[in-house]
């Protein structure tokens, strides 16, 4: 009989009966209570941390920094109520303490009365550290402990980072004001230091100035007394300018009356004459223009008709043959010539000569304009002059009458200016000898005064140099002061507070605390499940025993139905994990295939050990449970267990499912879900192989057989 059907028949027995079924169906479901049940016990525990109740008190009173009011304990509290972390409950310091120690309360937390003040301080003269005092109670719950010491160091970085901040932001605040102040300084000092510098360079212009006015003042004592001198002369001289122009005035003035009379009649005649004059000097200045267009190619047209008119003449007149007879008429019209007419060889010879004449002429016009373009030009442009001097004659012709009574009031303005000026000429000779007088005492008081300015002189230019240390000084001290906007103060502040930070990035993460635990509990659910399995199926069918079956054969047989409920349970497990409790796998049809595969190898591996070992191997099976479950590295790393476990973990088939099932179902690589097929494979192959030794063994009854020192 084959395998498959000593597998079928072993399965048939459990339904025979409602207590072989009942059995069956708790085989089924029994990984469930340790895989799903277990799992959504804690599924997402840290998300359920609002339910867990935790005593809250704030006894702080406040504090006042820099004008502004400080309410630490309230912005803590505030802030913990909005995360929802725990369920808080606002008491006082005794009713949490009580709370504590009854259980009542996880923890504790407690804001001190001077936490505000603490704060404020780190902006004062004397700083000092706050302190949040925590109270827990392990033997409430450990965990919740661990959890809460996360919690408030998160709390506490907050805190600080607050109080940091108000501190920096003091001391950023402070520095723009010395720079501020600073910048005010500077700039008084750049202020003094101009008005010290122009002080000094008036100062040195003054000292110039007055050396220059002593000198002055004696050359003025000297030019006064030449100047009275000129005075005297310019009195006589402005007298005689004024007699002069009143007999300039006199003739203009009879002269005016007896032209007025003519230019006044005479104005249209006298504008006619001007417009021919224009017209004139515009017809010469064409005819110019034409002559310079039209001499070359005269002289040239000139030339041809000379020479046209000599060679004609010569021809007739001159080639004439002296004893030839009379030649035959000639057809060829081209060739025959017209007999000689003397009568027309005298008028032709007086055309050539003039001809020669006209020639020579138009060469001699056609030099002159070459060779005085120059003057030509010139001679235009005093055309061009003459022409708009004519056309502004006339237009000026009407109004000349007018133009005389104008030139006739401005001389008789001129004289009155010169009779005015010879009266001040006189004022001028009598003041200029009072000036004389005081000149002196005036070189006097300058050369005091030149004493003085070089006394201030000497001190300015100590002042000065005083005053460009200091600005130097006080700018350079400006540029070394920061001078922090809000924006920017804000941004260093929350830099310094808070320097380093934590850049914290995961890869393929766990939506929550089941899931990280999913590979874990999956593979134990499994074992066990193929443990409880071989309590109720005999590990080697008897009857394939008793008739002397191949030990492969029996080895199959007792593996397959096992192996076969496994899927079964692997199936229920992952639709319960996946659709009721919500596991969600990155690869959901690899991790199925690959919990096959898991389950195939722990039934052949627990198949062995009940085979070989018989009813003490159900107590190894047990043992190599908690060996497995110790050494995989499900909960903590295997590094931090003690070096046994990390000796036996490469050697265990469990720690590769753990790794594979990550994978699987966090996402990842897949070189370790390679790498666990291959191992559970080799484990299944070996664990066959052995229970087929085993199967061989079996079939020789011994003693120990028949009557067994242990049965369970």
């Amino acid at each position: 009989m084959r395998s498959p059907k000593l597998a079928a028949l072993e399965l048939k027995r459990f339904g025979r009966g409602k207590l072989p079924r009942a059995a069956l169906v708790a085989i089924l479901l029994l990984p469930l209570l340790y895989g799903a049940l277990y799992l959504w016990s804690f599924w997402d525990p840290y998300g359920r941390l609002d339910r867990i109740p935790v005593a809250l008190v704030n006894d702080d009173k406040g504090a006042t920094a820099a004008g502004r009011k400080i309410a630490a304990g309230d912005e803590i509290t505030r802030g913990l109520r909005e995360s929802k972390v725990f369920a808080w409950h606002e008491v006082s310091a005794a009713e949490a303490r009580e709370g504590v120690e009854d259980g009542s309360y996880y923890l504790s937390l407690t804001m001190p009365a001077d936490l505000s003040e603490r704060i404020a301080s780190s902006s004062g003269d004397a700083p000092e550290t706050g302190a949040l005092q925590v109270r827990t109670n392990d033997a409430n719950n450990y965990i919740v402990g661990q959890i809460s010491r996360t919690v408030f160091s998160e709390v506490r970085t907050a805190a600080s980072t607050n109080a940091s901040r108000s501190f920096l932001d003091r001391i950023f605040i402070s520095f723009s004001d010395i720079h501020d102040a600073t910048a005010k300084a500077a700039k008084g000092a750049d202020e003094l230091k101009g008005g010290i510098g122009k002080a000094q360079k008036g100062s040195k212009d003054l000292v110039d100035g007055l050396k220059t006015a002593k000198e002055g003042s004696g050359d003025l004592a000297g030019g006064l007394k030449k100047l009275g001198t000129g005075a005297g002369d310019l009195d006589t001289g402005a007298q005689q300018v004024a007699a002069g122009t009143q007999s300039l005035a006199d003739k203009i003035n009879s002269m005016a009356g007896n032209v007025r009379p003519y230019l006044k009649d005479n104005g249209k005649t006298i504008g006619d004459s001007a417009r021919l004059v224009a017209d004139s000097s515009q017809a010469i200045r064409d005819n110019l223009g034409l002559l310079v267009k039209t001499a070359p190619g005269a002289a040239t047209k000139a030339r041809l008709a000379s020479d046209e008119l000599n060679s004609l003449y010569t021809e007739r007149c001159e080639n004439i043959p002296t004893a030839a007879p009379d030649p035959a008429p000639s057809t060829d019209a081209g060739t025959a010539f017209p007999g000689p007419d003397p009568s027309a060889c005298p008028p032709l010879k007086r055309a050539k000569t003039a001809a020669a004449d006209v020639a020579a002429v138009a060469d001699d016009v056609n030099t002159l304009v070459k060779n005085n373009s120059g003057d030509l030009k010139a001679l235009d442009g005093r055309l061009a002059t003459l022409q708009k001097q004519a056309k502004a004659l006339a237009e000026h012709a009407p109004k000349l009458d007018e133009d005389l009574e104008t030139a006739v009031t401005k001389i008789n303005a001129l004289n009155a200016g010169a009779q005015k000026v010879a009266k001040g000429a006189g004022r001028l000779h009598t003041g200029l000898t009072d000036a004389k007088k005081g000149s002196a005492t005036l070189n006097t008081g300058v050369g005091k005064l030149s004493t003085g300015a070089d006394t201030l002189d000497g001190g300015l230019f100590k002042l000065a140099d005083g005053s460009t240390e200091l600005a130097g000084g006080l700018n350079d001290g400006v540029g070394k002061i920061p001078d922090y906007d809000k924006t920017d103060r804000d941004r260093r502040t929350a830099v310094m507070a808070d320097p380093v930070q934590l850049a914290s990035r995961s890869l393929h993460a766990a939506p929550n605390y089941g899931t990280g635990f999913a590979p874990y509990f999956i593979p134990l659910s499994l074992w066990v499940g193929a443990m409880v399995a071989y309590m109720l199926i005999q590990p080697l069918n008897r009857r394939a025993l008793a008739a002397g079956a191949s030990a492969w054969r029996i080895a199959l047989a007792g593996w397959l139905p096992v192996a076969a409920i496994g899927l079964l349970q692997v199936g229920a497990l992952i639709s319960v994990l996946h659709w009721a409790i919500g596991l969600e796998m990155a690869r959901a049809a690899g991790t199925v295939g690959f919990l096959a595969l898991v389950t195939c190898c722990f039934t052949a591996i627990v198949q062995w050990l009940n085979a070989r070992f018989g009813p003490a191997g159900r107590i190894l099976v047990l043992a190599l449970l908690m060996l497995q479950l110790t050494s995989a590295g499900g909960t903590y790393p295997v590094q931090t267990s003690p070096g046994f476990f990390g000796a036996i973990h490469p050697f265990l088939p469990m720690s590769y499912v753990v790794d594979a099932l990550r994978r699987l179902i966090s996402g990842g690589g897949l070189g370790p879900v390679w790498q666990a097929c291959a191992v559970l494979a080799a484990f299944t192959a070996g664990a066959l192989a052995l229970t087929a030794l085993s199967a061989r063994r079996k079939q020789v009854w011994t003693l120990d057989r028949l009557h067994p020192e242990l049965s369970l």
